[in-house]
């Protein structure tokens, strides 16, 4: 069975360990206090965060048990954070996990065994309890990723197409990490209405101001768009996505994917990562960023997953 590379990680059940694993599947990162040589030479294909079980015991009671996992695909490899990002770090205003990468979340997979005859084997079982032992740091493994993929129901299989189509992964979000003692909505960060509106708007001039150093007049729009964009004959039409996390992911509405499949349009997708935000203004100051730009845009059904749906209801008797 083909193998692929995963990072294992353990995390712990402390009240910060548990609100950065929320703030991780919310920004779409990960990340460690040190860098490992095998960081700098390898570019994982899964991550899968495990936690809910102590790992200081002899692997032997280690295998015994059920853990509950994250399961992510890899989606930008390990990099060099310079600015603050996770709760923690923000709180001490310092920069304590500089290597970082970026996740897409695919399935959370509930009490898991950790034998050796779970999706983990014994290879992948022992590499999050040692990843726990050393404060999380992840421990790269080869894994066959079709155990994994069919206990999270994941229906795709990995020997013949080697990719996971986003449309049929469930995904979760950060509320689903969050612990019986802790209230709902408790990462809250991003979600704070005027950080994520100064990250947006950040993307947006930097945007602009890559545009129009190409010689394009820009015009900002909103909606169902952010850029109208025209230089001599030419017209473009640019959608702009901020981030303080890794570049993986973007949500979008329903009208901006319509928008971007019309043939009569010439849409780019703009997106700026990593975003510097200085938490001690009060006007969340924002500087830097990665920038990832997408000419000619379209959005494929295999890398859209629904959130929602209308639902029409029955006519009444």
């Amino acid at each position: 069975m083909k193998r692929e590379s995963f990072v294992m990680v353990h995390v712990g059940q402390r009240p910060e360990s548990q609100l950065n694993l929320e703030y991780g599947i919310e920004t779409r990162s990960w990340g460690f206090p040190i860098w490992k040589p095998e960081y700098r030479s390898t570019r994982p294909r899964f991550a899968v965060l495990g936690t809910g079980v102590a790992p200081r015991v002899p692997l032997d009671v280690w295998l015994t048990q059920r853990i509950t996992l994250y399961l992510f695909e890899v989606r930008e490899g390990f990099y060099e954070g310079r600015a603050p990002h996770w709760p923690d770090e923000e709180a001490e205003n310092t920069v304590k996990y500089p290597v970082r990468f970026g996740i897409e979340p695919l399935a959370v997979v509930r009490d898991v065994s950790l034998s050796e005859h779970g999706p983990l084997l014994s290879a992948g079982s022992d590499a999050i309890r040692r990843s726990g032992i050393e404060r999380g740091i992840g421990k790269l493994c080869e894994l066959a990723p079709q155990p994994l993929l069919d206990a999270a129901g994941i229906r795709t299989d990995w020997t013949e197409r080697q990719n996971v189509p986003l449309n049929l992964t469930p995904g979760f979000r950060a509320e689903e990490a969050q612990t019986p003692k802790r209230p709902r909505g408790g990462a809250g960060f991003i979600s704070d209405p005027k950080k994520r509106k100064a990250v947006e708007l950040h993307a947006e001039n930097m945007a602009v101001a890559h545009y129009e150093r190409q010689g394009w007049t820009v015009e900002r729009i909103g909606k169902p768009y952010d850029l109208h964009c025209t230089r001599a004959r030419e017209e473009r039409r640019v959608e702009v996505k901020g981030t303080t996390g890794a570049a993986t992911s973007v949500e979008l509405t329903v009208n901006e994917v319509e928008h971007a499949r019309n043939p009569r349009h010439t849409v780019d997708l703009y997106v700026v990562s990593d975003i510097v935000v200085d938490m001690h203004s009060s006007e969340y100051a924002m500087s830097g960023g990665r920038v990832a730009h997408f000419e000619n845009w379209y959005p494929a059904e295999e890398d859209l997953r629904p959130r929602r749906f209308e639902y029409r209801l029955p006519f009444a008797d």
